[in-house]
């Protein structure tokens, strides 16, 4: 059977890693081959010590209750999960169910990790942390009306979502709308109040900081 342009993909994670100056580089696999049945990244950790997977538990407002495998396929990485410590040489894999806390680091320099995920016995789907992506393009743009938009059209695919109704105040507070702004944001801490602390020191609500409204709502 002939292959065409579209049947595969191939890239080099090490290749793309050394185009940044970072010691930690994030590769959106998914995103970047367009794979649509499954999550896939991977991280590239240039130095022993160093992040490799944040931690979390994939419960949170950004996160999909997915199941995710972790493959070293270069160097070596200590996981850290629910509190125990796994050494995991090149070649190991490690599986972690949603509700479990997990971090990793680099054992070695030049670490690279692949991670896929998907939720057991549905199809996949972005998670809303992902739908995010153009949100912080813009954002690190300061195109802070496109910003608002992209939150728009993935609160659309998630409503009501936590993580984007609190990017949505965000916006909306850099762009002097300080009514929306707080009412959006005490939306977003009775759905998750953990963004009260992230408010507290959220410099894009420094415009409605002083509001005794704000002063309320994250108090």
């Amino acid at each position: 059977m002939a292959t065409t342009e579209t049947s595969f993909r191939v890239l080099s994670l090490p290749d793309r890693a050394r185009e940044s100056d970072d010691d930690r580089v994030y590769i959106r696999l998914r995103r970047e081959l367009d794979i649509g049945a499954f999550g896939a990244s991977a991280v590239c950790q240039a130095e022993t010590g160093g992040e490799v997977i944040g931690e979390h538990d994939e419960l949170g407002p950004g996160a999909d209750g997915q199941e995710e495998l972790y493959a070293v396929v270069q160097g070596g990485a200590t996981f850290t999960i629910d509190g125990e410590e796994i050494d995991a040489p090149q070649g190991s894999v490690v599986f972690v169910l949603p509700g479990t806390t997990r971090k990793a680091v680099a054992t070695s320099d030049d670490t690279v990790v692949l991670a896929v995920g998907g939720r057991r016995g549905q199809a996949y789907r972005v998670p809303p942390g992902g739908e995010l992506f153009d949100f912080f393009e813009h954002y690190n743009e300061k195109d802070y009306e496109g910003a608002l938009a992209a939150c728009h059209v993935a609160l659309e695919k998630y409503p009501g979502n936590a993580l984007i109704l609190y990017n949505i105040a965000c916006m909306q507070s850099l762009l002097d709308r300080p009514d929306e702004s707080l009412a959006t944001l005490g939306t977003a801490i009775e759905k998750w109040p953990r963004f009260k602390e992230n408010a507290q020191k959220d410099d894009d609500f420094a415009p409605v900081r002083e509001d005794p409204r704000f002063l309320e709502i994250v108090g």
